[in-house]
């Protein structure tokens, strides 16, 4: 192998000179940036008289510069640069590898000191991990209990900074509990009282039209099916139309079929005879390209009509997070949590309720019509979530734990 280590004012005369010199299939070995311009190191596979030979190319304008002949001078500077590089074995790279640009030192830097800086942050951080423990042991086993919880960061921070230092634990909990149940709205059974024009929205499968079933029952009990009607307005899933026309010939309810989605306003507008209006929607998938259309067509209805936003209590926070997010245009200030039965952790479903600030209507643990749906009472989840905890034997891990209240500051000493 030929190697030859050149320096030019830029890249492009850089790689003029390898093309000329090694031909189309050299490949890059090594980049730099100097003083005088750039320094590339490359190879080729050549033979003769040329193979296995290393050189040094200078393309500088002070090198090719041809100096008056002197007895005393200086040796010229390619043979001062020459540098003698091992043959190595050819990389298997694309032909295209020398139009590459070589990566500048500056970049490499810059990396190195986010890397630094990232270390730095994690010792300090489990330097002030140890110290609050040392000080305050009430605070951070209270922060460490509300990890195990699934409360989210922000949140537990809020609830622990309220605390006095000379706090004992026993009363710490009961504090963090409750300041979580008065975080936590909900809305009673107004809807049984009341009545109301209610759209279930929210992802396929969480659990809409049986919630929708449940809630349509308790209504006929407590007050008959005269002024109760359904409207199948999901024309997506296959039986859809079928199970509400069911559900509305065994309760003797009315049941509205519209030809479209879009007509949805306008059929509104003729039930204005029906206390409760149940309309059960498309499970709706966030990249569907009907997705938007669908919730133009809720937010239009406003204020005659009240979203309630579906949530699955056994997803992930963060996916819910990302449904409250896009689900934002139809403007949803209800919420119904489902599948409580199915769930380990309940800590990062009432957090992401909390941070969005929508009430909580009703709770679902089951498929029995309608004894498996309760109003939901804020205390009565919060102890869920601490038995839950219990069950499952939720354990915060410690590296985590520095990494995320390790800078924690308003915790008064």
């Amino acid at each position: 192998m030929r190697i030859i280590r050149l320096v030019a004012p830029n890249t492009r005369q850089a790689l003029r000179g390898i093309r000329d010199r090694l031909g189309e299939n050299a490949v890059i070995l090594s980049s730099r940036r100097i003083a005088e311009g750039v320094e590339i190191t490359a190879g080729a596979d050549v033979a003769g008289d040329l193979a296995d030979t290393t050189e040094t190319v200078d393309l500088t304008p002070a090198a090719i510069e041809v100096p008056e002949p002197a007895p005393a001078r200086e040796p010229p500077r390619v043979a001062a640069r020459t540098v003698e590089v091992p043959p190595l074995p050819r990389p298997v790279v694309a032909p295209t590898a020398l139009a590459a640009e070589p990566v500048a030192a500056g970049d490499a830097v810059t990396q190195e000191l986010k890397t630094l800086r990232a270390m730095l942050e994690t010792q300090l951080s489990q330097l002030a991990w140890t110290d609050l423990t040392r000080r305050m042991p009430v605070h951070t086993e209270l922060l460490r209990e509300l990890s195990e919880l699934g409360l989210a960061r922000d949140l537990a921070e809020r609830i622990t900074e309220q605390l006095p230092a000379d706090v004992e634990l026993s009363f710490a909990r009961r504090f963090a509990f409750t300041a979580i149940a008065q975080y936590l709205t909900v809305t009673g059974e107004r809807w049984a009282e009341e009545g109301g024009r209610l759209a279930f929205i929210g992802t396929t499968g969480v659990g809409k039209t049986t919630s929708l079933a449940k809630i349509a029952v308790r209504w006929a009990l407590r007050h008959g099916a005269r002024e109760l009607a359904l409207v199948a307005a999901d024309s997506a899933r296959i039986g859809a139309h079928d199970e509400l026309r069911a559900l509305g010939q065994l309760l003797g309810a009315a049941v509205y079929v519209p030809d479209r989605f879009g007509d949805l306003p306008k059929l509104l507008s003729q039930l204005t005879q029906y206390r409760m209006v149940l309309i059960d929607t498309p499970g709706a998938s966030l990249r569907d390209a009907c997705f938007p259309e669908r919730l133009n067509v809720l937010s239009g209805c406003a204020p005659e009509l009240e979203s309630v936003l579906v949530l699955s209590a056994n997803t992930q926070a963060a996916c819910l997070e990302e449904v409250v997010r896009r689900f934002q245009p139809a403007s949803p200030a209800t919420a119904l949590l489902t599948k409580l039965d199915e769930a380990v952790s309940l800590g990062g479903s009432l957090s992401v309720l909390m941070r969005a600030q929508l009430k909580l209507s009703y709770v679902s643990e089951g498929q029995r019509v309608p004894e498996d749906l309760r109003p939901a009472r804020a205390l009565d989840l919060v102890s869920r979530a601490v038995a839950l905890a219990k069950e499952t034997g939720a354990n915060a891990d410690e590296d985590l734990l520095r990494r995320q209240f390790g800078k924690v500051s308003h915790v008064r000493a």
